[in-house]
């Protein structure tokens, strides 16, 4: 299910956003803004990695002892 978003760009962004689907780049001006909030989504997971292995190496990681604890959150 599609929902309409609308948002206001200052002039050079909404310039950069017709240039990138003007060159062919998407599809669409939407297609563009899902593009780059897919971007944002892929980064914010890298970064939580990264945040849970130096938590890891810091020793603060649990032991499974079953996928089911995966469910459950940590006390």
């Amino acid at each position: 299910m599609r929902k309409i978003l609308n948002i206001s760009l200052p002039k050079s962004m909404a310039d950069t956003v017709k240039q990138e689907v003007k060159q062919g780049g998407f599809a669409s001006a939407s297609e563009f803004i899902r593009h780059l909030i897919r971007l944002y989504n892929t980064e914010k997971l890298a970064r939580e990695l990264k945040r849970m292995q130096k938590d890891f190496e810091a020793g603060k990681g649990i032991e499974l002892k079953s996928f089911d604890q995966l469910k459950k959150k940590p006390k």
